[in-house]
């Protein structure tokens, strides 16, 4: 059954626009678990314009679903997911000014690198997946550096979907095919929302997570962050 992890990312961003502590980012994602969201995901940046490395080290300790640190694996980052030793660790090749990510690793030029942050991260017994884009050798480039799991980024399907379901599909599908046959993990993220997530699903029924932020945030201004959490697991379950 795939797990919906919440990225709670925007959360943040609205706390910082206005300082203080509201929202308050700790009890945001308490209720996202309460809602039913079966993991909690957070994607620190240097610049900390959203979530803060603080706010990792807090939300640790409450959290009672699996944790997912996702961000480019810098120096800093790494101390941070060494300290915190969540659940699960995302590896995305975002540059620092970057808005949001907008592609996946060349896990054949990167492999060097990526061996050795897998390494570091699973001796200390976290899950590593590694974000690609829909490519089979990238896929199989990210099971020869030792992951876990990859994250298939899914901004194309989402920008396609619309206009050709099945052809937005059909990079993907064969990418997961191939993840499947290297022995990896399956997640999926970026741009996923209420329109375009059960196709997915129901096409690749053996992914095992999808995290999901923006368009649940978007989603919960008209709809309520209960309402808008378990509206997307009835997605998610409704194959």
């Amino acid at each position: 059954m795939t797990k919906l992890s919440v990225n709670i990312n925007k959360i943040a961003t609205l706390r910082n626009a206005r300082g203080g502590n509201m929202p308050d980012v700790l009890l945001c994602a308490r209720k996202c678990e309460s809602f039913g969201a079966e993991g909690i995901t957070v994607h620190p940046r240097p610049d900390e314009r959203h979530i803060r490395y603080s706010d990792v080290h807090e939300l640790k300790p409450i959290l009672t679903t699996e944790f997912n640190i996702e961000g480019n694996p810098i120096p800093s980052f790494r101390r941070l997911v060494c300290e915190i030793v969540p659940t699960q660790v995302t590896l995305v090749p975002d540059a620092t000014d970057a808005i949001t990510s907008n592609a996946g690793w060349n896990t054949i030029g990167n492999r060097k690198f990526l061996t050795e942050v897998c390494s570091q991260f699973k001796a200390l017994g976290i899950r590593t997946s590694i974000f690609v884009d829909p490519d089979p050798k990238m896929v199989e480039g990210a099971a020869e550096c030792g992951c876990d799991r990859v994250e298939l980024y899914t901004e194309q399907y989402a920008r396609t979907f619309l206009s050709d379901r099945q052809q937005a599909i059909e990079p993907y599908l064969k990418a997961a095919e191939k993840a499947r046959e290297c022995g990896l993990g399956l997640n999926a993220g970026h741009d996923l929302n209420l329109d375009n997530l059960n196709w997915f699903i129901r096409t690749i029924p053996w992914t095992d997570e999808v995290s999901i932020g923006h368009a649940i945030i978007c989603d919960a201004i008209y709809m309520g962050l209960e309402a808008t959490i378990k509206a997307y697991l009835q997605q998610i379950h409704k194959i």
